[in-house]
């Protein structure tokens, strides 16, 4: 091992140790004053007006992981393949082996609750999610693709969590890093149909993304197309999608990339150390061919972008490509390099039609939806993103930490940082009246 990872591995001991003491303290002043500040590390944004419609596997069957295999009896795969209504729950922590193969969700209607695992909760690696089902509920898993060995361009391409064609869809406090295409995305095919409207349908809509960590997408790794570091792709015509107090850290670009006629907001996210682009809106004449050009619509509020030691001098923190108009608000965000000093809020790449329409009003705001000021988003999400913050793993620790001092770079290769986690199974009981499954907090905290 040389001495830089040497090095790196002794400061995520280190980390992960003060990191632990301090949520003990932390957690144990927030029972005692605040019970609302003990929620942020389990609750959503259930007050928005559609994520109320998002029933996951809300009055069906409990079922229980009872393993760690790939496959099987009693794994987390067979439960995703059961039919009906259904929340997942797990009487095992320890990691997952995919063993590059992919989990797909394909039957609608489920919960999956990983804060119900006993720690050190649930990891999944060499592999990762495709979400293809309507009504999925997704919380406190975390997710490490990772190259795995694989040759330079040799096509094991992997999303970290992906929406394809689904509806309904939440993916809350989950970690998902190494992941050789997206971290985590919404997709679907863009033209199915014959109007708009069907196009509209026939993708992913009503899609929140809130309190995830999508970091370290691996650049010069396995991916086919060569030099493939990105953080969340939202496809064309995609709507009704709601980025919401997630991190996006060390990905070259697509902090989000949104395309082609797509309806979101982005709100309360940290962007730090991106490469190349940070957010961007991009209609591709080349993919649209003679379908006619569909308005973007997208807010971009109260967001912060920090540069790191990866980011090109001068990034904006939104730039506009392509061909297809947006319409655009802006409100509250906080754009600066490493050192602090103001980055453009806009920029654009590309001299095609494409234009920019600013408003001064907020475009289909999702109803209930609370953005809380920029000044205040790295130290809440430094505190309560990505997967079980009350019992955080050595990357996530590292990978936090690295944020709030500045350090960190793009990497080609999970070895160049880390390695797979290779925690020993532990068991418990899952007991059913200690939590409220409706909103997957313990009922401890409700009190």
């Amino acid at each position: 091992m040389s001495r830089h990872n040497k090095e790196i591995k002794f400061a995520s001991k280190y980390w992960l140790y003060i990191i632990r003491c301090s949520l003990v303290i932390a957690s144990f002043n927030a029972c005692a004053s605040d019970p609302s500040i003990e929620q942020k590390k389990y609750a959503y944004p259930s007050d928005m007006s559609w994520v109320t419609a998002i029933q996951g596997g809300r009055d069906g069957q409990i079922l229980r992981v009872t393993n760690l295999q790939k496959e099987g009896p009693g794994s987390l795969r067979a439960a995703l393949d059961t039919k009906g209504a259904r929340t997942i729950v797990f009487e095992v922590g320890g990691v997952i082996d995919l063993e590059r193969s992919v989990l797909q969700v394909t039957e609608p209607n489920v919960t999956i609750l990983g804060q119900t695992a006993p720690a050190p909760g649930i990891t999944l690696i060499r592999g990762g999610i495709n979400i293809r089902a309507p009504q999925t509920i997704i919380q406190h898993l975390r997710v490490r693709t990772g190259v795995d060995g694989q040759t330079k361009a040799s096509g094991w391409e992997v999303d970290g969590i992906n929406v394809s064609a689904a509806h309904h869809v939440l993916i809350d406090h989950c970690s998902i890093s190494w992941a050789i295409d997206e971290n985590m995305s919404a997709s679907g095919p863009r033209f199915k149909g014959d109007t708009p409207d069907e196009w509209r349908k026939g993708t992913s809509h009503h899609v929140l993304f809130s309190n995830n960590i999508a970091a370290e997408g691996l650049a010069e790794a396995s991916h086919s197309k060569g030099e493939h570091s990105k953080g969340s792709l939202v496809h064309d015509n995609v709507t009704q999608i709601v980025f919401y107090r997630n991190i996006w850290a060390h990905n070259v670009e697509r902090n989000p990339l949104l395309k082609g006629g797509v309806q979101a907001s982005v709100v309360n996210n940290l962007i730090y150390n991106p490469r190349a682009k940070a957010i961007h809106y991009n209609l591709m004449a080349l993919e649209w061919g003679e379908h006619a050009y569909q308005l973007g619509k997208l807010n971009v509020v109260g967001n912060v972008m920090r540069g790191g030691l990866s980011t090109k001098k001068g990034l904006p923190l939104m730039s506009l490509g392509g061909d297809g108009d947006l319409a655009y608000f802006e409100k509250d965000n906080i754009a600066v390099d490493q050192f602090g000093a103001a980055l453009p809020m806009l920029g654009r790449y590309g001299q095609t039609r494409a234009q920019l329409l600013l408003k001064e009003a907020p475009i289909d705001w999702p109803e209930g939806l609370q953005a809380m000021p920029a000044r205040d988003v790295e130290t809440e999400l430094l505190r309560y993103a990505g997967a079980r913050p009350w019992d955080r793993d050595a990357d996530d620790v590292r990978i936090l930490y690295f944020i709030a001092e500045g350090r960190g770079v793009i990497i080609n290769d999970e070895r160049e940082v880390s390695s797979y986690p290779k925690a020993k199974m532990t068991q418990s009981t899952f007991k059913e009246q200690e939590w409220n499954l409706t909103t997957g907090m313990p009922q401890a905290v409700l009190r």
